[in-house]
């Protein structure tokens, strides 16, 4: 018998206890490939079994299909070549996707039409034959036969049906990265597979060329249709628009290069131009006028002729008179000549320098008259032109229906004549490759491929049926479930005891139940502060799981811990301590409850184990009265300054109220579960029970553990383990 030696991970926690050695749930998690291999070798015969009956299944259905045969011919669909004119309207542009051309020329392949045409072309809509190789039967009028042949009247009904099975058993095949396409058609009979497969091919190029010739035929039609509603159009919005202008009196000149331009606006510009001139004008008459209003200052007076010769002969005589004046006096005769010619000089300039600036100021004059003149003018053009602009607003606005109806009038005669010079006529984009050959072997059914889709079907089932089943399945079945199901600790896992008493295995001290226990007790010391609890007991959920013997073990492995022991019977309802001991028991635990104050005279020696302990004593009426007081509690205090450790056998939780009550008096539990007999929604329920009283569960023992039914990977360890220890009881 094998066992692990688990120490607690996670579960109910110890409060101030540390944590026991080797705590790692992540690294102790069993793989989840290990988990499913081992639900696998667990239901092994349910997965071998599904797998077993598909098999059979698979080659009586393989043996009793017909034998189908399948024809493949196969054609290339080019991309470009089908288009008549690049109109949008007959034939879509090539500038959509590839992928949205073929994706339809798929779709035409398997269209209802062609099915029906092919049906017609090679007459199976007739073909009594036909119907009855795939099995059509029907007791409409349609197929009811008349010397051998079917009535006209349901022609129509045969072809849909025909055209229908036809469909169902043709199969449409791009072949990737190409322009090929694969049509293979299935049947019971060779020749018809093959002939069929090809009329699709043939039934589909032709096909092709006629929608071809449809839709050029129909573009021309429309065309005509839309050219004379656009030209109605075009006539009625010119119309419109040189009424509107007449009316509102616009007049455009046309433009060189651009658009219309109006007189007004025309206007405008030329008397914002001119406006722009008299004003420079204005400003240079004006600084000229200033000017000329100092003596001689301005610049006309300046640049006179006239002006600049009497002052050169004026310099002239001030130059003459002034040497008279060095010899003779002012009255000297020639000195006054030459002074009243001086004077006549400067009278002359004065007449001349007047003359000028009034000629200046007549310019000045002109020149702010015309700039007002054209101030005004340029004043009423921009008050028309505006006035213009708000009358131009429906003029535009009818203007650009006229320019957009005669876009597309052009644009409509247009195409029209690359239909016209097209005359419906194109290129084939469709032609077969490899014409469909008679098959010589049958395509199905494949024996070997059906058998192993029914292998695989059966394993799939066998698979389901073991994942449900072990969903279903309460049972604990490995020491890693009692964490992960009842959230308990795991302090260890005992293996089932074959062919002996537990009390004999225990006097063996290299027995595998002894190992066991061991392990028990190191992780039991563990879970408080001071090592093991000196005072706890052991409880199941039911009777027979293992509760006693786990109790005894560990007040054994105690003991031989050098540790005074003394094991209590709590279970006044069914004993069993006293036989162990082999004495009776009359006296024991009951007494000291009802009022008995020497223990000495309660308990017995078990000295092949080496402790002391005492039985239940007399069965009391009612066992859970007895527990209610503080006797119990009273014990246990005189108990522990006599002993080291006080192990009580608790009865089960489940239906009693003792183990609960004794819970409550005692440092903690430790709770037996037994493995592959108990499911784990009893076990949580007594452990709500035990929660409720506030009971403290230092963990789980596993119990009965067998490791074949466990997890895969339990089996090396336990033999590992305990396999050495029953090959030196084998060997000599």
């Amino acid at each position: 018998m094998n066992v692990v030696s688990s120490k607690p991970r996670g579960g109910l926690p110890v409060s101030g206890a540390p944590a026991i050695a080797g705590d790692d749930d992540k690294g102790s998690r069993i793989p989840t490939l290990l988990q499913y291999l081992r639900i696998a070798i667990r239901w092994r015969y349910v997965i071998i079994a599904a797998t077993a009956v598909c098999a059979v299944l698979g080659l009586i259905i393989t043996l009793l299909m017909t034998p189908q045969y399948t024809a493949v011919s196969t054609i290339e669909i080019a991309r470009e070549s089908d288009r008549v004119t690049n109109f949008q309207g007959v034939e879509r542009e090539a500038s959509l996707a590839d992928q949205e051309f073929y994706q339809t020329q798929y779709g035409l392949l398997e269209s209802k039409s062609l099915a029906e045409r092919v049906a017609v072309q090679l007459r199976l809509v007739d073909d009594p034959k036909f119907f009855e190789t795939f099995d059509v039967s029907s007791d409409e009028p349609a197929f009811q036969q008349f010397d051998g042949r079917y009535p006209a009247s349901g022609r129509a009904i045969r072809q849909r049906v025909a055209g229908a099975i036809l469909l169902k058993n043709i199969d449409i095949e791009p072949v990737r990265l190409s322009r090929l396409v694969s049509l293979q058609f299935t049947s019971p009979q060779a020749d018809l597979s093959a002939r069929i497969a090809n009329a699709w091919a043939e039934a589909f190029i032709r096909t092709n060329l006629e929608r071809k010739l449809q839709a050029t035929s129909y573009g021309r039609n429309f065309l005509q249709r839309q050219l004379a509603d656009y030209k109605e159009r075009l006539d009625q919005s010119q119309r419109q628009l040189v009424a509107y202008a007449s009316r509102e009196q616009i007049i455009n000149l046309p433009g060189q290069a651009g658009p219309e331009r109006s007189i007004v606006a025309d206007d405008l510009a030329a008397y914002n131009t001119a406006l722009t001139s008299a004003t420079a004008a204005r400003i240079q008459a004006q600084a000229s006028y200033r000017q000329a209003g100092a003596e001689g200052a301005s610049p006309e007076a300046l640049s006179n002729p006239a002006i600049n010769e009497m002052r050169q002969r004026r310099a002239a005589l001030s130059a003459e008179y002034r040497r008279l004046m060095v010899q003779f006096e002012p009255t000297y005769p020639t000195a006054q000549a030459i002074q009243s010619q001086i004077d006549q000089i400067d009278r002359s300039i004065t007449r001349e320098e007047h003359r000028i600036k009034g000629s200046l100021q007549a310019e000045y004059r002109e020149a702010v008259d015309r700039e007002s003149a054209l101030q005004a003018r340029v004043k009423a053009l921009k008050g028309d032109y505006l006035d213009l602009r708000r009358r131009s607003i429906q003029y535009n606005i009818f203007q650009q229906e006229v320019n957009t109806n005669q876009a597309l009038y052009d644009g409509l005669l247009q195409r029209f004549k690359e239909i016209g010079v097209a005359g419906g006529v194109g290129v084939n984009n469709i032609s077969v490759v490899d014409p469909a050959d008679v098959p010589q072997q049958p395509s199905s059914p494949r024996i070997l491929l059906n058998l192993a889709i029914a292998l695989l079907a059966g394993l799939a089932i066998g698979a389901g049926a073991a994942f449900a089943l072990e969903q279903i399945d309460e049972a604990i079945v490995d020491p890693a479930e009692v964490e992960r199901r009842l959230g308990l600790p795991l302090l260890g896992s005992v293996p089932r005891v074959e062919g002996q008493e537990p009390k004999e295995a225990l006097l063996d001290r290299k027995s595998d139940l002894v190992d066991a226990y061991l392990a028990v007790q190191t992780n039991l010391a563990f879970t408080t502060e001071h090592g093991v609890p000196r005072a706890f007991s052991v409880t199941s959920t039911r009777p027979a799981e293992g509760k006693s013997t786990t109790a005894l073990a560990l007040a054994t492995t105690l003991a031989r811990a050098q540790r005074k022991v003394i094991l209590v019977d709590g279970d006044m309802r069914s004993p069993s301590v006293h036989q162990l001991g082999e004495v009776g028991h009359e006296r024991g635990l009951s007494n000291f409850l009802t009022g008995e104050d020497d223990i000495a005279s309660l308990t017995f020696q078990m000295r092949d184990l080496g402790f002391v302990a005492m039985s239940a004593g007399p069965i009391p009426p009612n066992a859970a009265e007895l527990l209610t007081g503080n006797r119990l509690s009273v014990l246990i205090e005189r108990l522990l300054d006599t002993y080291d450790h006080v192990v009580i056998d608790s009865p089960p939780v489940m239906g009693l109220a003792d183990a609960p009550l004794i819970a409550s008096h005692v440092q903690g539990v430790i709770y037996a579960v037994e493995s592959h007999g108990i499911r784990s929604s009893l076990v949580k329920t007594a452990l709500g029970r035990l929660a409720s009283a506030n009971a403290h569960i230092f963990g789980g023992v596993l119990t009965k553990f067998d490791a074949r039914k466990a997890h895969y990977g339990y089996g090396y360890e336990y033999g590992y383990s305990y396999g050495r220890g029953e090959a030196a009881k084998a060997a000599p």
